[in-house]
C-alpha cells in the first residue's frame, strides 16, 4: 500500500529519523575494539572495515541514486533499510573463525544500504524545499552527524554489559524497523503541490549533461581537497590527543566533541549558505579547515581539542553546502544520481587518507600530514573560486 504524504515537514522529519540511525556508519571507532577482541582479529586488519565501508556507501549513492531518479524514493529508501538492518545483523552472527565476514557484513552490505537510504533522503528534501534547500539539508545531514553523540555513549554500554554479538543484533532489528517504517512516507511532490511551492528556473541537468560541464569537476575535485584533514585525523583522536597532554577520558571526551561538532557544522553551516551564498561558505570552511590543520602542527591540550573541533565542523558543514551547491548547479530532478558522482570525490579521499594516516601514525610523524590536509584546502579555495553558481528561485504564483 502507497502511503502519500503531503506535508514537507513531515517529510523532513521522517528523513531526519533514517538519517539518524544511518550514522552508524562512524561508529567503527566505537566498535573495533571489542570487535577486535570478541573475534580475536588484528586491530589493524579491523580497521580496514571503515575504508570499506564507506566506499560501498559511496556506490550505494550512486546505485541508489540511479533507482531513485527512475522510480521514486520510498521502494529505494526501503531497500537501502533492509541492507543496513541486515548488514548489522548478519554481524552479530560472524563466526571467530571467519573475522573477515565483518568486511562483508558490516562494510559491504551495511555500507551499501547506508549510501542507498541517505542519498534518497537528501535528493527527497530538495525537491520538497526549493526555497530552502541549504536548510533542509542541514536539518538532514545533521541528524546523519548526530548520530554519533547520541549513540556512541549508548554502544559502549551495550558493548560493556552486552557484548558484541547482541548489540549488533539489537541495533539492526531496531534500524530495520524504524528505517523501513520511516522510508514508506517518503514521496516526491506531486505536480498539484508543486504549483503551489517556489519554483527553480535551472536547467535540469542530466548526468551525462552534468559530466560534461567544467562545474561537475570543480565540485567534485573541490570535495576530494578539502576532507583530508578530517579522514588524516579521525583514527589519531585519542591517540594523537594523548601524545598532546590530554587524559585518556579527555581525549575520548573530544571524540564525543568532534560528533558534536560535525552535527552543528551541518545545521549552521546550510543556514549560513541560504543567505551568504554556497560559494562563500565553502570557502569559509576550507580556510577554518587549513588554519586549522596548520595550528595542529603543534597544538597541545585545550587547544588540541579546539582545532579538531574546527576541523569536525567544516566537515559536517561540508556534508550539507555541497549537496544544496550540487542541486543548486545540476538541479533536482536528476539529484540522486548526480550527487552521487559528486559523493566520489568524498569516496576517494576517505579510501586514501586513512590508509596515510595509518602510515604516518606508524612512524609517529604527523607535521607532513597535516601540510597535505592544509595544501589540499588551498587547492580547494582556488577551485572554489572558479566556480559559477547562479541558481534563482521565485515563489510561484499560481
Amino acid at each position: 500500500m502507497k502511503v502519500v504524504v503531503k506535508n514537507r515537514y513531515l517529510i523532513l522529519v521522517m528523513g531526519m529519523i533514517i538519517q539518524l540511525c544511518a550514522g552508524i556508519i562512524y561508529m567503527w571507532s566505537v566498535f573495533k575494539g571489542p570487535v577486535s577482541a570478541h573475534l580475536s582479529w588484528d586491530p589493524a586488519s579491523a580497521s580496514i572495515t571503515s575504508s570499506i565501508m564507506l566506499a560501498a556507501f559511496v556506490i550505494g549513492i550512486i546505485i541508489g541514486g540511479r533507482m531513485q531518479d527512475k522510480y521514486s524514493p520510498s521502494p529505494v529508501a526501503l531497500a537501502g533499510s533492509i541492507f543496513l538492518g541486515l548488514g548489522m545483523i548478519l554481524s552479530s552472527f560472524t563466526p571467530q573463525s571467519s573475522p573477515w565476514l565483518i568486511y562483508v557484513f558490516y562494510g559491504i552490505i551495511g555500507g551499501f544500504g547506508v549510501g542507498c537510504v541517505y542519498t534518497t533522503t537528501v535528493s527527497v528534501v530538495q525537491k520538497w524545499f526549493p526555497d530552502k534547500r541549504g536548510f533542509a539539508t542541514g536539518m538532514m545531514v545533521c541528524a546523519f552527524g548526530f548520530s554519533l553523540v547520541l549513540f556512541a555513549p549508548l554502544t559502549k554500554m551495550l558493548l560493556a554489559d552486552w557484548g558484541v554479538p547482541k548489540t549488533f543484533l539489537l541495533f539492526g532489528i531496531l534500524f530495520l524497523v524504524i528505517c523501513s517504517i520511516c522510508s514508506l512516507l517518503l514521496n516526491n511532490p506531486e505536480t498539484k503541490q508543486q504549483s503551489n511551492m517556489p519554483v527553480s528556473t535551472q536547467k535540469q541537468f542530466t548526468t551525462k549533461e552534468m559530466l560534461r560541464t567544467k562545474e561537475f569537476y570543480l565540485l567534485t575535485f573541490s570535495m576530494f581537497f578539502l576532507l583530508p584533514a578530517y579522514f588524516i585525523l579521525n583514527p589519531l583522536f585519542i591517540s594523537l590527543g594523548m601524545e598532546r597532554g590530554l587524559t585518556e577520558n579527555l581525549a575520548a571526551f573530544g571524540v564525543m566533541l568532534t560528533g558534536v561538532a560535525s552535527a552543528s557544522g551541518r545545521l549552521l553551516t546550510s543556514w549560513f549558505s541560504d543567505y551568504a551564498g554556497r560559494k562563500g561558505a565553502i570557502m569559509l570552511i576550507s580556510l577554518i579547515t587549513l588554519a586549522s590543520s596548520l595550528v595542529m602542527i603543534f597544538a597541545e591540550g585545550v587547544l588540541f581539542l579546539v582545532c579538531i573541533s574546527a576541523i569536525a565542523f567544516c566537515f559536517g558543514g561540508s556534508a550539507s553546502v555541497y549537496a544544496a551547491t550540487a542541486a543548486d548547479l545540476f538541479g533536482t530532478k536528476h539529484m540522486g544520481l548526480n550527487y552521487g558522482c559528486v559523493m566520489v570525490g568524498f569516496g576517494v579521499s576517505a579510501l586514501i587518507f586513512p590508509i596515510i594516516s595509518n602510515l604516518l601514525s606508524s612512524i609517529g610523524v604527523y607535521t607532513y600530514s597535516f601540510l597535505v590536509a592544509a595544501a589540499g584546502c588551498a587547492i580547494t579555495l582556488i577551485l572554489i573560486a572558479f566556480l559559477k553558481i547562479t541558481e534563482k528561485v521565485k515563489p510561484n504564483k499560481a
